[in-house]
C-alpha cells in the first residue's frame, strides 16, 4: 500500500509532466522524467511548508468545491472506468487522487488568502505604468473582414483547380448583381469554419492573415468586395465592411486591465517573499 505522502508525489509528477511537456509521466524521456520527478518533490516539500503555517490553520476546503473540481476533471474522459484506468497508469487510486486534489486546493486556498494581504495598488501607480508604456496601448489602424474561401483540393471533382476558380468567379459575379447577400452566400458556400458566422473573420490588423490577403485588404475601400484572391488555402472573396482608424486607448478605458496587471504582480511577489520565509 502506498503512503500518503507517495500519492501526493505521484500526482504532482502528473500534474508537473502535463503541464510541461503536455504528456503522461508515462510518456516521457528519461531525462524528462528525471526532471519532472526532481520539481514534483521539490513542490511536495514547498507545500508541506505551506501547510504547517499559521495561515494554513483554519483554512477548510468545502465537500462541494472538492466534488465540483473533481467531476470537471472526470468530465473529461468517456466514463468512470476510464478515469480510474488512467489514475492507475499514472500510480494513483480514487483515494489517492482525492486526497491530492483536496491537498491542492488547500495550499491554492492559503496562497490565496496571502496574496489577499497585499499593498492595494494606487490610482498613481496605475497612471504611472500607463505614461510609461503609452506604445502598449495604440490600437493600429484595424478592419472587420468577411470572407469566401474555396479550397483548390485534387481528391474532389468540384474542387479541382479550374472547378473552384470557376464557383468563386461565379460568386463573384453574384456579388457584384447583390453585395448585400456576401453573409448568405458565404454561409451557404465558403468551405472555411467562419461559414457559419457568414465568413466573418472579425477585426485583424496588418499581418494577421495570408499575405496576399493582408495585401488586398488594406487597399480596400470600405464596403468594398474584393476581386478572387488566392491564397495557400486556395480562392477568396473579401468584403471589407468597415475600417477602423488608429487609435490611442485613453487611461479611462485602460485602468481596469491595468490594475488587474500590477495588482496580479503585487500579489505575487507577496506570495513569494512569505514563501521565502517559511
Amino acid at each position: 500500500m502506498k503512503s500518503a505522502s507517495q500519492h501526493f508525489i505521484n500526482y504532482l509528477t502528473l500534474r508537473i509532466a502535463l503541464n510541461l511537456h503536455q504528456k503522461a509521466p508515462v510518456d516521457l524521456s528519461a531525462q524528462q522524467l528525471h526532471q519532472v520527478s526532481q520539481q514534483a518533490h521539490h513542490q511536495f516539500e514547498l507545500e508541506n511548508k505551506i501547510l504547517a503555517s499559521q495561515d494554513a490553520v483554519d483554512v477548510i476546503i468545502p465537500a462541494q468545491q472538492l466534488a465540483a473540481s473533481l467531476t470537471e476533471i472526470q468530465a473529461r474522459y468517456d466514463d468512470e472506468a476510464e478515469f480510474v484506468k488512467d489514475l492507475a497508469k499514472n500510480h494513483l487510486d480514487s483515494e489517492g487522487f482525492q486526497a491530492a486534489l483536496y491537498r491542492e486546493l488547500k495550499v491554492t486556498a492559503i496562497l490565496a488568502r496571502v496574496a489577499a494581504r497585499a499593498e492595494a495598488i494606487s490610482a498613481e501607480a496605475v497612471e504611472n505604468y500607463y505614461l510609461s508604456h503609452e506604445e502598449k496601448f495604440h490600437l493600429p489602424e484595424m478592419r472587420t473582414v468577411r470572407h469566401i474561401l474555396i479550397t483548390i483540393n485534387d481528391d474532389y471533382e468540384e474542387n479541382h483547380r479550374d472547378a473552384a476558380r470557376e464557383r468563386i468567379l461565379h460568386l463573384s459575379d453574384r456579388l457584384k448583381r447583390q453585395p448585400e447577400q456576401f453573409s448568405e452566400l458565404a454561409q451557404r458556400h465558403s468551405e472555411c469554419a467562419t461559414a457559419l458566422q457568414g465568413g466573418l473573420l472579425g477585426r485583424v490588423h496588418r499581418g494577421q492573415l495570408y499575405a496576399e490577403l493582408d495585401h488586398v485588404l488594406f487597399m480596400m475601400q470600405e464596403g468594398q468586395i474584393s476581386q478572387l484572391v488566392e491564397s495557400e488555402l486556395g480562392f477568396h472573396l473579401l468584403h471589407c465592411e468597415k475600417i477602423h482608424s488608429p487609435a490611442h486607448v485613453p487611461l479611462e478605458a485602460a485602468y481596469p486591465k491595468i490594475l488587474e496587471l500590477l495588482q496580479k504582480r503585487q500579489r505575487s511577489l507577496y506570495q513569494r517573499n512569505w514563501l521565502a520565509q517559511l
